[in-house]
């Protein structure tokens, strides 16, 4: 149930979606139950259609269509998909929605499962296609197929699109000075009650705990974070998060512990988060600057953590955390 609550500052909805709570907060009291039905509305279209623990969801219609079958995806879908494929391609496949197949079989997947030994192990080192070069999208017949049998998932990008389309519906409303959250994905439009700009907290990507480690200033801009702390798979001695490499066919296997974005676009800092937290942290500070990113990287350094930034709107940082 989505909710409200206010005070002569501020106002702050919030409500279920993706398994977990969205949030706006209004800078100052206003009238908001038409909007927040509209907030709600938004963000519970975006999980309808590109839930992978719906099973009715277009998003998994499409992974069980026939290959070479076009099949009909509504406009917010396709929006996701031709973002996901264009960063696919910029990224040079380290984004790839393509790896549903290895979300499941590492037990991330909505069955909940132990990984399964037998499917990782047919998948571990062999070559696969990118969706970029398997998924045909028909931007003006409205429809997409598969050129091969590969199953897709969007967590990497549906959250942050979430984030966007709040953002539409502020818009719409005429809010002119707002924070909206879903997760580690946020965007922020005008100031805070006070003028001052939204403070947004970089989390400390610590496994057991939550703390923030660090705060940057947000105006009319969005930011994602991905990391290593938050979803895994204990393998032997080995922690092994969430985040496929599809070039290993399993996790991402670096030294990097979360990689923050800022971007105009929310699900554009989404994905690029994911691919730079694939990248690694000898690639990744080169693949943002060729892409023009602004971007926070944590990594891990034996028994501490080490900063530091790539891009003109964030701070050039360097630094030591214990």
């Amino acid at each position: 149930m989505s909710k409200m609550s206010t005070d002569e500052n501020r106002t702050v909805l919030h409500g279920p979606t993706m398994g977990t709570r969205w949030s706006v907060t209004l800078a100052g009291p206003a009238d908001t139950v038409a909007l927040t039905t509209a907030l709600q509305q938004a963000v519970d279209r975006v999980d309808a259609q590109m839930s992978t623990w719906k099973p009715g969801s277009d998003l998994m219609r499409l992974n069980r269509a026939a290959v070479r079958i076009w099949q009909a995806v509504p406009p917010e879908l396709m929006a996701v998909l031709r973002t996901a494929l264009r960063i696919g391609e910029c990224s040079d496949g380290l984004f790839d929605i393509g790896v549903g197949d290895l979300v499941s079989a590492w037990g991330f997947g909505a069955r909940g499962s132990a990984p399964d030994t037998g499917l990782i192990g047919a998948q571990l080192g062999r070559r696969r296609p990118a969706a970029h070069e398997v998924l045909e999208l028909d931007v003006n017949g409205a429809r997409v197929r598969r050129m091969a049998p590969l199953s897709f998932d969007l967590s990497g990008i549906a959250k942050g699109f979430a984030v966007d389309q709040m953002m539409r519906v502020l818009a719409d409303y005429g809010v002119t000075d707002a924070l909206a959250a879903l997760d580690g994905e946020l965007a922020a439009r005008g100031t805070r009650p006070d003028g001052t700009p939204w403070a947004v907290a970089v989390e400390r990507p610590d496994h057991d705990r939550r703390a923030p480690m660090g705060v940057i200033d947000l105006g009319d801009m969005a930011v994602a974070t991905s990391g290593d702390y938050r979803h895994w798979v204990t393998v032997g001695k080995m922690r092994l998060s969430h985040t496929m490499d599809p070039r290993l066919g399993g996790p991402a296997r670096n030294r990097l512990a979360s990689v923050t974005v800022l971007h105009p676009a929310c699900m554009a800092a989404d994905a690029w988060a994911t691919a730079l937290l694939v990248a690694g942290e000898d690639a990744a500070p080169d693949l943002a600057r060729r892409n023009g990113l602004d971007a926070l990287f944590v990594l891990r350094d034996g028994p501490e953590l080490r900063q530091f930034s790539i891009g003109p709107r964030l701070e050039a940082r360097q630094a030591v955390v214990a």
